[in-house]
């Protein structure tokens, strides 16, 4: 089994997907998962222009480069927030429109269900992204939770995003929740309350990535162990803890890299996920899907860094054994 190494382009925006697959193509990536904003995937053009989805894929293959799934995190993040107006700076404009929260999260859900018709025309199985939560807001029980409010978060979330797994299973794609904080699902609980919510759906299952439970002191390959049935999708990102008795885990609203911060998001291999753990637990539950890298390092440059993870990941990736170690030593009868 040899898992195709990819990258999420979603913070690589910035480029064309020429220009990102030209470099991601010279540095031996295997594919690219798609972002659905800036220049490397238009939901809309998807579905509007015959030849685009073709336009694409020949983009990838002059580079050597393949898809597997596409990543809609920023509209899907819109679905159940309590929206705002840094809502706004993430958003299409056409799903913002006048910014009436309601119409909001209803046009982003029609997004959604376009974004799996997108992903069908591509010929990809799997869309990335975010759910949103009506409760993260709660998270810190003062004034205290009212128990029932958190329970009516859940069913809000399975109201709104049912009607949209319709359209994902319809399709033949499957949507993949990153489990993340500001999520429906964030930690071991949380992700078994909203699986329950939404029901036993082919088209929901997980996106899994490490670093989000990292700096919470969860165990990612228990993660995988409970959740490898629902596991469609997996991103490598590293997340380093610096909780020196003057920084707190709830990151102290400072940006991503600014001192002081408890916590922060590095380059794959130099934080404090457990990788080889982690990919051990993925050959347990079968899983043989990309191992996308999710590059995130305010501390280092990102043309250094990506190319370094992708070493990373091929020395620290391995099949599992089809063999017992010990089986030479069996005497023949």
């Amino acid at each position: 089994m040899t898992r195709p190494v990819t990258l999420f382009t979603g913070q690589w925006a910035d480029l064309t997907l020429e220009e990102l697959a030209q470099k991601c193509g010279e540095w031996g990536f295997d594919g690219l998962e798609l972002a659905c904003w800036g220049d490397h995937f238009d939901v809309a053009q998807a579905l509007s222009d015959s030849g685009y989805c073709a336009g694409r894929h020949e983009i990838l293959e002059r580079h050597g480069l393949s898809c597997w799934a596409i990543g809609n995190h920023l509209v899907g993040q819109a679905v159940c927030d309590p929206i705002d107006e840094r809502h706004k700076t993430v958003l299409p404009p056409d799903v913002w429109g006048d910014g009436d929260p309601e119409g909001v999260r209803q046009r982003a859900a029609e997004y959604m269900k376009d974004t799996a018709r997108a992903a069908a025309q591509l010929g990809v199985q799997v869309v990335t992204g975010f759910t949103g939560s009506s409760t993260w807001h709660m998270l810190y029980s003062f004034p205290p939770n009212d128990c029932d409010a958190i329970e009516r978060g859940y069913d809000d979330f399975a109201e709104r995003w049912t009607p949209i797994v319709d359209v994902f299973e319809a399709e033949g794609v499957k949507f993949a929740l990153e489990v993340h904080p500001t999520e429906i699902a964030y930690d071991f609980v949380t992700t078994r309350k909203a699986l329950a919510a939404i029901g036993d759906r082919e088209g929901f299952g997980i996106n899994f990535d490490p670093s989000h439970l990292e700096h919470q002191f969860l165990d990612s390959a228990a993660f995988i162990g409970e959740f490898g049935d629902r596991i469609s999708h997996a991103h490598v990102k590293d997340s380093k803890r610096r909780l020196d008795g003057r920084s707190s885990i709830l990151g102290g609203h400072l940006n991503f890299g600014e001192p002081g911060r408890g916590w922060d998001f590095v380059s794959p291999g130099h934080g404090d996920v457990d990788f080889e753990e982690m990919f051990r637990a993925l050959n347990r539950v079968g899983y043989e899907g990309p191992l996308s890298i999710e590059w995130e390092d305010s501390g280092m440059d990102r043309d250094w860094g990506a190319p370094d993870a992708l070493a990373f990941v091929r020395r620290t990736d391995f099949s599992p054994s089809d063999v017992a170690f010990d089986a030479a030593f069996a005497k023949e009868a």
